[in-house]
């Protein structure tokens, strides 16, 4: 598999699903009042992302490994959008989430797993893998118990079910350096270089999951949030898990909130056979800092 240069992560929009939840704080007043009206929130943030896994690529596989760090070094863009949205009633929700980004790899963050004899991944093109990827997750949410705490204080459980949309795309750039046969790689060769591609992979999980919130005050917040699925349907696993804290200010009639936290997002998805398999099993994680508004 070829090594995936991630592109400069400056991953703008409204909040991704699972940070977004985190970092919208609901105001524990409403929350207990009674009559139950309609609450909306939206969120943008960056993800600090880096990325570990390998790729396959009609039938060959790349390992990478990269930071942040080495992605933003060496990326020609890092360029990322995520957004957020979720309507709560009483004790239901839905929520929908969008993931659009391009990560870009040099050779210096692959390593060929099972080369073909003259082909080495490319030393010459500005990326020698490109991963792109489209994410979407929507799906409902229900509280299952509330333990009051102190004024101001409370902890929440909810649960997730829903579904995860996958389109990816990998491209492998190798330098060709002796004969091949570009038949059976399925390759496209331009002045001695050729490339692989996965071409367009699309594919629905269903997942499941938990939320937990812990209302510290009634600016502070705390959330939890985990879920799997897939459970080989066509993924064989998708797993995603973070934790965020966030500080709001109440304004007359929303929130303006502000949070920090961790995330990470793993799949493990395969189709076709011998030379035409494509394949991702690839984790990323990283940091994450965004704004939120709720009202």
């Amino acid at each position: 598999m070829a090594r995936v240069r991630v592109p400069r992560l400056i991953l703008v929009g409204a909040w991704s699903m699972l940070v977004g939840a985190s970092l919208v704080g609901r105001p524990a007043a409403a929350e207990e009042a009674g009559g139950d009206p309609w609450r909306f929130e939206a969120a943008a943030y960056g993800w600090l992302m880096s990325a570990a896994g390998s790729v396959t690529a009609k039938g060959q596989t790349v390992d990478l490994d990269a930071s942040f760090i080495q992605l933003l070094q060496k990326s020609d863009s890092l360029i990322g959008y995520m957004g957020y949205f979720e309507a709560d009633k009483g004790r239901v929700g839905f929520y929908a989430d969008l993931v659009l980004a391009k990560l870009g790899f040099t050779n210096t963050m692959l390593n060929d797993r099972n080369p073909v004899a003259g082909l080495k991944i490319s030393t010459t093109a500005s990326t020698a893998l490109t991963y792109s990827m489209a994410i979407i997750e929507t799906g409902g949410l229900y509280e299952l118990h509330r333990w009051p705490g102190s004024e101001g204080s409370s902890t929440a459980l909810d649960a997730l079910l829903g579904f995860r949309i996958w389109n990816q795309s990998v491209d492998v750039n190798y330098d060709v350096i002796g004969a091949v046969d570009f038949g059976r790689l399925g390759v496209q060769r331009s002045i001695g270089l050729s490339t692989a591609g996965s071409g367009s992979l699309t594919w629905v999980d269903p997942i499941i999951g938990l939320r937990l919130r812990h209302q510290l005050t009634p600016a502070q917040k705390v959330v939890l949030r985990g879920d799997i699925g897939g459970f080989g349907f066509q993924s064989s696993i998708t797993w995603q898990a973070a934790a965020t804290y966030s500080y709001a200010w109440q304004l007359t009639d929303y929130q303006l909130v502000a949070g920090v936290g961790y995330r990470a997002l793993g799949v493990n998805y395969s189709t076709g056979s011998g030379n035409a398999v494509s394949a991702i099993d690839m984790v990323l994680h990283g940091p994450i800092i965004g704004a939120a508004i709720r009202f």
